[in-house]
């Protein structure tokens, strides 16, 4: 099978970006052919090649909405799919999703959208969340076949908009490639050293965990914070007001994540609205304690009391509490930490993703040829999920 995959920018690296990464390269492991199309440039396209994965970068796929560049990007992919003659074209993100069905659907190609979180979630602010569920909707006539949640609460959430149909919509969760055993965290450690793997921009909530970590100083602990965006610099500027800034340390954009989560003790995500976070799974797979902020799909993969403790959006309160308990007990983070990895290895592991994926590319080929089954080429004898690399 061809599969054409497209995201709207490599630039910053997050969630979508690695799951696009992971998924192209596990279905080229399997046989099939793979073109991923996307706007921007830097490290993110440089792993891509590395991968042997085929990549083309589209000079006018940009992020906000610019009807005359918007245009030129449809033109654009337009040209690269019929290049590539792919059997589905597999959108991820807001803006892809639009222009990459409008390309897949002149094309006469079958198509899905695979949203990483609806732009118009709760938390998303209102002007935003407006714009884009108009989006959806006028964009109904170039409906995807399906379109793929990567969280039931997603999913829910369009049922509410009236977004689309029932049977237009499949969950599947997000799935991370394994890592060795060197690469796996031993929570009990210490002193502990919390990470948080966000960027700095209006979605992640930096400014509630430092506020609650302030409350902490009789505690011992050390924070990492990988990432980069626009609200970098004021959230160095909140943690100097705060007197914590020598405990915290800004470690920008990192291409080694599995190597720091494995160096670390607990994995914190404050935020204020989400998908399905990769950056959960990322500690879970590495057998890392979690605590996160209970919004989007996040509970679904926190088990609050069991991987972790899941605390209200914005409540310092709780989140306080909940980071001391975790910080003076090492044996509560290395039992959480062990239960984290049992359910990712049980739930969560890229084969398994890609599997329930193929399963619904297959029927989105099948009903396109009428009922007709479309080869999948098998996958071959001993492949795996693929090699490890927000």
């Amino acid at each position: 099978m061809k599969i054409a995959y497209v995201i709207t920018r490599a630039d910053p690296i997050g969630g979508a970006q690695i799951h696009v990464r992971d998924l192209a390269t596990a279905m080229q492991e399997r046989g099939h052919a793979v073109l991923i199309l996307l706007g921007g440039q830097g490290p993110f396209v440089d792993d891509l090649r590395a991968r042997n994965l085929r990549t083309i970068v589209l000079e006018h796929l940009v992020v906000p909405i610019r009807p005359l560049e918007d245009l030129r990007a449809l033109r654009e992919m337009r040209r690269a799919l019929e290049a590539f003659e792919p059997d589905l074209v597999a959108t991820h993100s807001a803006k892809a999703g639009v222009i990459g069905r409008m390309a897949a659907r002149l094309l006469h190609v079958p198509v899905t959208v695979t949203t990483h979180g609806w732009s118009f979630t709760t938390g998303v602010p209102p002007v935003r969340a407006a714009v884009y569920r108009w989006i959806e909707r006028i964009t109904g006539p170039f409906a995807a076949d399906v379109t793929i949640t990567v969280s039931e609460y997603d999913r829910q959430l369009a049922l509410r908009a009236g977004i689309l149909s029932p049977d237009r919509m499949v969950t599947v969760h997000n799935g991370m490639p394994d890592v060795p055993p060197s690469l796996r965290a031993n929570p009990a450690d210490g002193p502990p050293r919390l990470v948080m793997v966000a960027r700095f921009g209006a979605q992640k909530d930096h400014p509630t965990l430092l506020r609650a970590l302030a409350e902490l100083r009789d505690v011992p602990w050390e924070l990492d914070l990988i990432g980069e965006g626009p609200r970098m610099a004021e959230t160095r500027e909140l943690a100097a007001s705060l007197g914590i800034a020598e405990r915290v340390r800004f470690l920008g954009q990192r291409m080694d994540v599995e190597q720091l989560l494995a160096a670390s003790h607990l994995n914190v995500l404050a935020t204020n609205w989400e998908g399905f976070p990769l950056c959960i799974l990322e500690a879970m797979r590495a057998g890392l304690p979690m605590v996160a902020t209970d919004v989007g799909g996040v509970r679904e993969s926190v088990r609050d009391g069991e991987t972790g403790y899941l605390v209200p959006q914005g409540d310092v309160g709780t989140l306080r509490d909940r980071l001391r308990t975790l910080l003076t007990d090492g044996g509560l983070r290395a039992r959480m930490g062990t239960s984290g990895r049992e359910v990712y290895e049980r739930e969560f592991t890229l084969d398994r993703s890609v599997t329930r994926t193929l399963e619904v590319y297959g029927r989105v080929l099948k009903r396109q040829l009428g009922g007709m089954t479309r080869d999948i080429a098998p996958e071959p004898a001993g492949s795996g999920s693929g090699a490890a690399g927000e």
